[in-house]
């Protein structure tokens, strides 16, 4: 099961998704509200128990954080893979977790747009700035790409950036960890240190921007291949 991460859809998984299909595995990529994290877990977590028998969960970015949440307690999920994600800890955030480096090039990239609900409630969403997505998020591929990618990106909300898990699945499941040295949205150092705090069983580092997802799907298919058949052997 995929979940992708902020300023995307599941699209992103696409090329996953195809080299996942042609091996023959069932594959899901729900919708990722990103409204923050207790309601964008609880969703996961409710599509989750729809699915019978095992499952190795992914997730980018900040679907890393989702997946955490999400997975604690479900015993049909056995492995967890973190492709250029967050991972906090219980009692931590985004904010608060990525605060032990320095800052990526995409927190000077990002603009505040407010929206009201029907109800009257009001929020701010947070997007990448399109002239600057290129640079900070996705590097590694064609402009004539990215520039898509800047006008169809879907907002994250700005709470979810302070919005502390209640639940670390990481913390008691086997984990496999993807390093983009080039990522310029999260500190490569950051993703190095949550995979050796999380005893990480597989870490991969390969030269990629944030979206190694699309800019390297067949690294990305191995490692989650790699965690689907040591569960199998095992």
């Amino acid at each position: 099961m995929l979940v992708h991460g902020a300023f995307a859809d599941a699209s992103s998984w696409n090329g996953v998704v195809t080299r996942l299909q042609r091996n023959g595995y069932t594959v899901a990529a729900p919708a990722n509200p990103l409204r923050g994290i207790p309601q964008d877990s609880t969703y996961l977590a409710s599509f989750l128990k729809s699915v019978k028998g095992p499952i190795v969960l992914v997730g980018h970015s900040y679907g890393g954080e989702v997946i955490s949440q999400a997975a604690a307690g479900n015993d049909n999920v056995k492995a967890l893979v973190y492709i250029n994600a967050i991972m906090p800890d219980v009692g931590e955030s985004f904010s608060s977790l990525s605060a032990k480096f320095a800052p990526s090039p995409l927190t000077k990239a990002l603009k505040q747009v407010p929206f009201r609900n029907g109800d009257g409630t009001t929020g701010t969403d947070v997007y990448v700035q399109p002239n600057k997505l290129h640079q900070v998020f996705a590097a590694d591929l064609p402009t004539s790409q990215t520039e898509i990618m800047a006008v169809t990106q879907r907002p994250i909300a700005l709470s979810a950036f302070t919005d502390k898990l209640t639940g670390a699945a990481w913390r008691n499941k086997p984990v496999y960890v993807l390093v983009g040295k080039q990522d310029q949205a999260i500190n490569p150092s950051l993703e190095r240190y949550e995979a050796k705090r999380a005893n990480a069983r597989k870490t991969v580092q390969i030269d990629s921007s944030h979206v190694s997802l699309v800019s390297h799907p067949q690294a990305v298919e191995n490692l989650i291949v790699d965690s689907a058949e040591n569960y199998m052997w095992k």
